[in-house]
């Protein structure tokens, strides 16, 4: 069964600093109309950045539009033209000050299909060594360690929420045990 819908028409409904809102008109597989609104997004990267003591680095900040703070792995949008993993080597010294000597491709997820087609692009880097942060403008954050044990029981607790964050943690808990 093809369960492709082909888009007949769009209309782009607003245009921002880095996402774009769509509204389209697509075919259905049964031959029907709908109407499909969407965010393009130009991805992004988190970075799973694993100290040599077994620490995870992690940032505490603020998030606007769910108005509260999160606990979250390092993390970045893909400037355009960039490869990821020159994004998350850049997010990973501006946000927390470390560059890391090895980097892995761990996985790509779309975190929310059903209105964006953002994806995320999982690295896990090591070998870190601190050379200072460097924030962005308007860029607030506080970094910390954290154990990756505990970050698993502050998913289960709820005190991390943030789905890049907790897709992540279980990645480097799979990759930690060798998909044990």
């Amino acid at each position: 069964m093809d369960l492709t819908e082909k888009q007949l028409d769009t209309e782009q409904v607003y245009a921002g600093g880095f996402i774009q809102v769509y509204k389209d008109r697509a075919s259905l597989p049964d031959g029907g109309v709908c109407i499909r609104e969407y965010v393009k997004h130009p991805g992004a990267v988190a970075i799973i950045a694993l100290l040599d003591n077994g620490n995870l680095i992690m940032e505490r900040q603020f998030r606007y539009a769910p108005r509260q703070e999160f606990i979250e792995l390092p993390a970045g949008k893909i400037d355009h033209g960039e490869a990821p993993l020159l994004t998350a080597q850049r997010e990973l010294l501006e946000e927390t000050g470390y560059e890391a000597r090895e980097w892995t491709h761990l996985s790509t997820a779309w975190p929310c299909i059903g209105f964006s087609d953002e994806k995320i692009e999982y690295f896990l880097a090591k070998g870190l060594s601190h050379k200072g942060r460097q924030l962005d403008e308007g860029e607030f954050l506080e970094v910390f360690e954290l154990s990756p044990a505990e970050a698993i029981d502050w998913i289960r607790s709820g005190k991390i929420t943030d789905s890049k964050t907790i897709v992540g943690l279980f990645w480097l808990e799979k990759t930690l045990n060798n998909w044990a």
